[in-house]
């Protein structure tokens, strides 16, 4: 795919979403898997061990592909590595050690609006870094009502939400977001000297030795059955990080971060709408469709009152 093609609003929308509805699927997938092999909230380090697989295999598939189909060579300089790992710890290892150990704790209901602090470093944290991806009305508008979709499609008639803080648990929640929004924009930077697919490849792989590391207990004493669906599982939620983040880093290297972040929050959406769908005992209702809905408006707002210049290739740093 040429460069212009990424950078064409209507084509990097639907390449965003696509990434997000693949990272949305993994909270059922998940869900699956966790009830397949019968793991509870104590089950920290089988969990760590089931991530730090995945994420190893996704990197492999990446350079699989990029070496093999696409005929581009993987090595990176080496001055380069020092970056890369740093990046794979914050956007692979750190995230999703704090996201997993984080949604065994937490409420549904909080989980989900606490996953979106992500989204909103980046809008704003890139405020304050590049001149041409400032906070507008549009962007203002659309984060408040993407989080009102986000926040509605978890709503159900006779709960309330309890703000009691744990660290274990709302704490490592805003942790995972923290490190999601450092890993977009190391991301951005590196890709603007790499290949995007090759940073992705590198961060997969780099980041899951720290979960592989956690996991290392339930290998040891091998306390994690596995079953034939578990595998099927767990190549498909290898091979959607793969993809995703891929589509993901390429559209950074192209876009604004925080134009790009906006469409986060389809992944709770289409999390939601997809563990509808599967999942036992859930089902769709009109507070997830109001959600979706409220999440496209926010979309439009986005795009509407962009007043950026267009004619920049990616965001440029102040100073």
């Amino acid at each position: 795919m040429t460069d212009n093609l990424w950078t064409n609003k209507y084509f990097a929308a639907v390449m965003a979403v696509i990434a997000c509805i693949l990272w949305g699927s993994a909270f059922p997938v998940l869900k699956v898997t966790y009830a397949e092999l019968g793991l509870g909230p104590q089950d920290v380090s089988e969990r760590m061990l089931i991530a730090g697989a995945r994420f190893f295999l996704a990197g492999l598939m990446v350079f699989a592909v990029q070496k093999l189909l696409l005929r581009e060579p993987v090595q990176v300089p080496r001055g380069q590595l020092p970056s890369l790992l740093l990046l794979g710890l914050a956007q692979t290892g750190l995230q999703y050690y704090f996201f997993y150990n984080a949604i065994a704790v937490v409420s549904g209901i909080k989980g989900a609006i606490l996953n979106a602090v992500g989204n909103f470093f980046v809008v704003v944290i890139a405020h304050f870094l590049y001149t041409n991806d400032r906070l507008n009305f549009g962007k203002v508008l659309g984060l408040i009502t993407g989080f009102a979709g986000i926040a509605l499609v978890n709503w159900r008639p006779g709960t309330a939400i309890s703000w009691e803080f744990t660290l274990r648990g709302e704490g490592f929640m805003i942790l995972a977001g923290l490190t999601s929004a450092f890993g977009t924009f190391a991301a951005k930077g590196l890709g603007r000297s790499l290949n995007p697919v090759t940073v992705n490849g590198y961060q997969l792989t780099l980041g899951s030795l720290l979960l592989l590391a956690l996991g290392g207990p339930a290998l040891v004493q091998g306390s994690l059955r596995t079953t034939p669906l578990f595998w099927v599982l767990f190549l498909y939620s290898a091979l959607l990080s793969a993809a995703a983040f891929s589509i993901w880093y390429t559209l950074l290297k192209h876009n604004k971060a925080g134009e790009i972040t906006i469409y986060r929050f389809a992944i709770p959406i289409s999390g939601a709408t997809l563990s509808a769908l599967f999942l036992p005992g859930e089902r769709f209702t009109l507070s997830i469709f109001a959600a979706l809905v409220l999440v496209a408006l926010g979309i439009a707002a986005v795009n509407s009152w962009e007043r950026s210049s267009r004619g920049r290739k990616g965001s440029q740093p102040l100073g």
